[in-house]
C-alpha cells in the first residue's frame, strides 16, 4: 500500500499529519518484521532477571518501611 500522491499545493493536514503518520506506520511495520522472537532460554533469562528485580525492590521497600515505623512513632509521640 502506497501513500497517496500529493501535488505541490498540498494542504496542511496532508503535510503535517498524514505524511508523518504514514511514514511512522511504514517504519514501524518494517521494524516489527525485522524483530525476532526470543528463544525459550533467552525469554527465561529475562523473566528471571525481572523477577529478581521485583524481589529486590520489594525487600528494599519492606526494610525502609520497617525502619521508618519506629522513627514515625517517635515523631508522632512528641507532638
Amino acid at each position: 500500500v502506497m501513500a497517496p500522491k500529493v501535488d505541490d499545493n498540498e494542504d496542511a493536514f496532508t503535510q503535517y499529519v498524514w505524511s508523518p503518520a504514514w511514514n511512522f506506520y511504514r517504519d514501524s511495520k518494517f521494524l516489527v518484521r525485522r524483530c525476532a522472537k526470543p528463544d525459550r532460554k533467552e525469554f527465561t533469562k529475562h523473566v528471571m532477571a525481572t523477577g529478581m528485580g521485583f524481589v529486590v525492590m520489594g525487600f528494599i521497600g519492606f526494610f525502609v518501611k520497617l525502619m521508618f515505623i519506629p522513627i514515625n512513632n517517635v515523631i508522632v509521640s512528641n507532638l
